[in-house]
């Protein structure tokens, strides 16, 4: 029997969100207020903007909101603000807003004041319709974790996963976008076989991945805005691990159409392909420095699996990994100082980050079986796939410590997550 997969023109909603769960946070988090926004009589607004901007800023692990209930007022204009009010109640910052209507559905209006000082450090307001309404809420978010940490928020960022539930001829397993926190799913496949490494295009416009429909492995990319999708690699033996080259012109991936696993690199534009490794160890899992000079992958070729180096055209391979007996799936970090991998110690699978600089490592995960490490596009988390009550979660942890958060769904398995470039 042949397995079919099912492409869906358009993208649709999917039907289970992802629920986050704040499971630690950074001890040096920065006490802030949100203040709900003012509205205008008669206006209700189908989601509340200042607790989206409240839960996004949580999320980083960076913030401490001041829950509502313990609020002493609820100012929504500059001249109702009483800064010493909010210096008792121990507050760095402090946010207001008001939400009014526009012919475009909503304009919302934000000011955030250093309350120490008393100024006010960011003024800003958006024109939001009424389903665009969350996001610009995430993007408000973003302009106020960039002011107080100089670091690009992600909050209107997004990340891809996988997802799976049955099993054997009733297994369901589909690729999903989201926005970074949780909500607005929607499905850019639905298969009976197995659908694997996500991996975004820079401008985050595609998503490359790997599918085992007809029961062979190919690698596909898809444009999200029209689900159109293109067959870029299905040579006999594997087609695995795409990566998208930092110009998105060219698709790092795995190959065994010549009799061993080496890394290939193929021209999007010319389709030309070059093999780029020549071992008889098995080659995989390539990702891109951020200057798109260099490749890591992991290779056995030491006798374990372990992360190395080479210029992106191919030619000796550096060994960067050397502590335990496996270490895999790296990538780098957005400055690319650093790289996260998967590290066994003692028989459990955790995410490690590596200081190529000073060749130190830190674990960053205490699970048993963590895999499949994604960086967030401005350096500060690591989301990757766990365990969690017997079922696959993902799970974030902040690079300064502490800062931990978990997604999971209400049923099936969720994995390999990838997350989105920042949003132009």
């Amino acid at each position: 029997m042949i397995a079919c997969i099912i492409v869906f023109l358009p993208i649709y909603p999917a039907s289970a969100q992802l629920t986050i769960e704040v499971t630690g946070g950074i001890e040096a988090a920065q006490p802030i207020a949100i203040v709900p926004f003012g509205l205008t009589e008669g206006l209700i607004p189908p989601v509340d903007v200042a607790a989206i901007i409240s839960a996004d800023l949580a999320r980083t692990g960076r913030f401490k909101p001041m829950p509502t209930r313990d609020m002493l007022d609820l100012p929504t204009t500059r001249e109702a603000v009483d800064f010493r009010d909010w210096s008792l109640l121990g507050m760095n910052n402090l946010v207001i807003g008001q939400i009014e209507p526009d012919p475009s559905g909503y304009r919302i209006s934000l000011t955030l004041f250093d309350v120490f000082r008393g100024t006010e450090l960011v003024s800003s307001s958006r024109v939001s319709t009424k389903e665009a309404l969350r996001l610009n809420a995430h993007y408000l978010a973003d302009e106020i974790h960039e002011k107080l940490t100089g670091q690009p928020g992600v909050a209107a960022t997004r990340i891809a996963y996988i997802t799976s539930s049955g099993s054997g001829a009733k297994q369901t397993v589909t690729l999903r976008v989201a926005d970074a926190d949780g909500h607005n799913p929607q499905t850019i496949v639905a298969a009976a076989e197995p659908l694997m490494s996500p991996a975004w295009s820079p401008d985050g416009q595609r998503l490359a991945y790997v599918s085992l429909e007809n029961k062979r492995a190919a690698i596909y990319i898809q444009e999200l805005t029209s689900g159109r999708r293109e067959l870029v690699a299905s040579h006999p033996g594997i087609n695995g691990s795409p990566a998208f080259s930092p110009d998105g012109t060219q698709l790092a991936l795995t190959l065994s159409k010549d009799g061993n696993p080496e890394i290939y690199r193929l021209n999007l534009l010319t389709r030309e392909l070059v093999r780029l490794t020549d071992h008889y160890a098995i080659d995989t899992e390539p990702a891109w420095s951020p200057d798109g000079q260099a490749l890591i992958f992991t290779s056995d070729r030491g006798g374990s699996p372990q992360i190395y180096r080479m210029a992106a055209s191919g030619g000796p391979a550096e060994r960067l990994t050397s502590d335990g007996d496996y270490n895999g799936r790296a990538s780098y970090a957005p400055d690319g100082r650093s790289i996260i991998h998967v590290t066994r110690i003692n028989g459990a699978f955790r995410i490690a980050l590596l200081d190529l600089e000073r060749r130190v490592t830190r674990l960053l995960s205490r699970g048993d079986l963590d895999e499949s490490p994604s960086f967030a596009p401005n350096g500060t988390m690591v989301i990757y796939a766990t365990i969690h009550e017997g079922r696959g979660v993902l799970a974030t942890a902040a690079l300064a410590g502490g800062g931990t958060q978990r997604f999971s769904q209400d049923s099936g398995q969720v994995r390999e997550p990838a997350w989105s470039p920042l949003k132009r």
